[in-house]
């Protein structure tokens, strides 16, 4: 136990800087980086461990495709934005809702229902032209695109945190999804009420009378807007590919789609802009402060200690599930590490894999380690601690909300 009370001390510590550290506004990718840099220098440092935790993260496809992806999810988005789909897509979803408040939630939502790396940065435009017309803040924006983009974790079988989750553990996904689903419908009342509700009209944005060659005009614009979302989710999941090639797939063939609907797009623009290498550096930064937690080992010492605990098990994995959400912002990273532990301590029982899901996604919606949050408040140019306190109060009650049900119902 003391061993294990060291290295939470000092990973309790490493957060405290990574939080002072965006607090003086160092940008996040340095901040983490440089929490994962003490848990390396306060644990027994070798240079064997960091440049196994580098090797690994250079040498994993898992960051490449991650990173590939990122960069062709900004050249789509170019190309959306400047062709004016994005904007034809917005106009044709308020008019088919009736409110541009509920186009606000519901796109980032939508896209968050299908499984796309760096949906964050996909979604942030198309939040950004809803909120026209509201005197909403970059916080605000930034906040809402993050917080809907995550309401079907509880609810897609397209998730692949959750098609991890079920594999590992031995549930079925169905099960599940009809277990936590109604955490969706509560993560977008929450996030309704305290997110989109407050919102008010600033007069910048003035209704007018649509032409029905315009209206035409619209549909096409959110039908060529669907069409790579849907088309990159086909080819990752008919065909396996990694994300980055799917995307490239998609990326190319929307530049003679997009000219055959006479929206023009400049190649040179497409490709040249997308090239966010401060993005870049953060999502790097941010894979080599988990692969120091695992070299180091860590979060091995963390569940082990965890295990050993005499408290109950539904909240010893709720704890530890939290945790271990936090420091790796990741659901296939939390799942990776919780569900055999879930496994190993009662195969196929709903209720810890619920809690374990439930509980690493409240983690991972709280921490700067979080690709989408990153990326967000990246886009937006937020500030984090301003842009987590709704989420927080969003957060906080669908945790102790879903605690509750589950002590007493299940």
């Amino acid at each position: 136990m003391g061993l294990f009370m060291t290295t939470f001390l000092i990973v309790v510590a490493a957060m405290v800087l990574t939080l002072v550290l965006l607090k003086r506004k160092i940008p996040i990718g340095v901040a983490i980086l440089a929490g994962g840099i003490f848990i390396w220098l306060m644990t027994g440092p070798t240079f064997a461990e960091l440049k196994n935790a580098v090797v690994q993260m250079g040498t994993m496809p898992r960051s490449y495709d991650l990173v590939f992806a990122l960069y062709l999810v900004i050249c789509l988005e170019i190309e959306l934005r400047k062709s004016g789909c994005l904007a034809g897509m917005v106009e044709a979803l308020s008019r088919m809702f009736s409110s541009r408040k509920f186009t606000l939630a519901v796109m980032p939502a939508f896209l968050g229902l299908l499984p796309s790396i760096g949906g964050a940065r996909f979604s942030a435009p198309i939040v950004q032209e809803a909120a026209k017309g509201f005197n909403a803040t970059a916080e605000d924006k930034a906040a809402i695109n993050f917080w809907f983009r995550h309401i079907f974790e509880f609810s897609s079988p397209l998730v692949p945190g959750m098609i991890l989750a079920c594999g590992i553990a031995g549930v079925k996904i169905g099960d599940l999804i009809i277990y936590l689903g109604w955490l969706t419908i509560a993560a977008f009342i929450l996030g309704w009420i305290v997110m989109v509700r407050g919102l008010k009209e600033d007069g910048t944005v003035e209704s007018k009378l649509v032409t029905r060659e315009e209206a035409h005009r619209h549909n096409w614009d959110f039908i060529l807007s669907l069409i790579p979302v849907l088309a990159n989710v086909f080819l990752m999941v008919a065909f396996g590919l990694y994300a980055s090639v799917s995307m490239i797939i998609v990326v190319i063939a929307m530049i003679p789609i997009l000219m055959l609907f006479n929206r023009h797009v400049s190649v040179k623009e497409v490709f040249i802009d997308a090239l966010d290498f401060k993005m870049f550096a953060n999502v790097i930064s941010i894979l080599l402060f988990i692969q120091l937690l695992e070299s180091t080992g860590v979060l091995g010492q963390i569940v082990e200690a965890f295990q050993a605990s005499p408290l109950p098990i539904p909240v010893i994995i709720a704890f530890l599930s939290f945790f271990i959400g936090m420091l790796t912002g990741l659901s296939q990273g939390h799942v990776a590490i919780m569900m055999p532990i879930v496994a190993a301590i009662a195969p196929g029982n709903l209720d810890l894999v619920a809690i374990a899901m439930v509980f690493g996604v409240a983690g991972q919606m709280v921490t700067p380690t979080h690709l989408c949050l990153t990326i967000t408040v990246d886009y937006f140019k937020s500030d984090f601690f301003k842009t987590l306190k709704p989420v927080l109060y969003a957060q906080i009650p669908l945790s102790i909300l879903f605690a509750v049900v589950t002590y007493f119902v299940y």
